[in-house]
């Protein structure tokens, strides 16, 4: 493809998406985190179809993703100078901040809540779409609600073989994960209070070190409310073939009769996701990630669906001693809820 060729159809392709996106419809954009299904924030109808596309439970909040600090500041009813400080530093990026929502955000976003999560992406499509949007999208993961999430286009294509979804195709996700979910409480003294709602790319030493150096009055407490969150589930990002994840023990000294009788044991459904139980387990695919743990969140979500799409029965991924370092916080976070079986020694 020719550069003129790429350009005529990167414009067709977001003129096409912001029509539909106009007119209460959905449709996949490209981040740097995950492939996202996308929705206008004031259309009811089409925040709807996002929860029946991935049969996705109403319990479940979604994130807005802006294009500019200043429609973020629009859609809450507090910006602490600290805020500001994180979204000048972080944003672009993968940082969502939950903070306390004002009546522009419907309630269907938030489940409920009177908070709402809000990031932007750091892809330039991403940002160009929303920006020509003129409104802020709603847009969770491209997948089916507990599976695995995708990074690129052809992994929504996979996913919604007969829904008809246009997907802005923006090449392979770079960080590959989902977004550090950070929650931000505004005191009445003027001091924060925040907390990790879901590990990613930013690492809670990462904001405190910035607030720190701005000399901001904050305290670090744990989730009062995690569903205040996407991904709070036990079991998420799951493949479509069960993963067996193996602490200190060894691939050899695994026994597939006892792994096929605990997962018979299993209940057909936890917290809406159903569980995978083949009929028969007689053959092994293992799930070796880059001992780089940047490299190793590009690579999960791929390498989980590569895996799933092999002759082999079930996929087991073997926990070494490095996979618990601080580093791997947030891949090790993504296996444990994938998993369906934990084997230890």
């Amino acid at each position: 493809m020719t550069f003129s060729s790429y350009i005529s159809t990167r414009f067709y392709m977001l003129k096409l998406a912001i029509d539909l996106l106009k007119n209460d419809n959905i449709i996949s954009m490209p981040t740097e985190t995950v492939y996202g299904l996308a929705a206008s924030i004031y259309s009811e109808e089409a925040l709807r179809k996002i929860f029946s596309t991935k049969n996705r439970p109403f319990f479940d909040p979604l994130i807005v993703h802006v294009s500019s600090i200043e429609e973020a500041k629009g859609l809450v009813k507090k910006w602490h100078p600290a805020i500001q400080l994180l979204a000048e530093f972080f944003w672009p990026g993968p940082l969502t901040l939950v903070l306390e929502k004002n009546n522009l955000i419907s309630d269907l976003i938030t489940s409920g809540l009177q908070t709402v999560a809000l990031r932007m992406p750091n892809h330039l499509l991403a940002l160009e779409l929303i920006n020509k949007c003129g409104f802020p999208l709603a847009a969770p993961s491209a997948n089916k609600f507990g599976r695995t999430s995708p990074t690129s286009a052809q992994h929504v294509r996979d996913e919604f073989p007969h829904e008809n979804i246009l997907v802005i195709d923006g090449g392979p996700c770079s960080i590959g994960l989902e977004s550090t979910v950070l929650s931000v409480e505004i005191l009445e003294n003027y001091s924060l209070e925040v907390s990790i709602l879901r590990k990613g790319y930013i690492k809670l030493i990462d904001v405190t070190s910035l607030l720190d150096s701005h000399n901001f009055k904050y305290s670090v407490t744990a989730p009062l409310n995690i569903k205040a969150s996407p991904g709070q589930m036990k079991h998420h990002y799951m493949p479509i073939k069960p993963l067996i994840i193996l602490d200190n023990i060894n691939i050899e000294d695994v026994s597939l009769s006892s792994i096929k009788d605990r997962l018979a044991n299993l209940p057909s459904q936890i917290e809406h996701v159903s569980i995978i139980k083949p009929s028969k387990i007689e053959s092994i695919k293992e799930l070796i990630l880059s001992d780089d743990p940047s490299w190793a969140a590009r690579e999960l979500y791929s390498k989980l669906r590569e895996s799933s799409n092999g002759k082999e029965d079930i996929i087991v991924f073997k926990m070494e001693n490095h996979h618990k370092d601080d580093a791997w916080e947030a891949v090790l976070e993504r296996l444990l809820k994938a998993a369906t079986l934990i084997l230890e020694f």
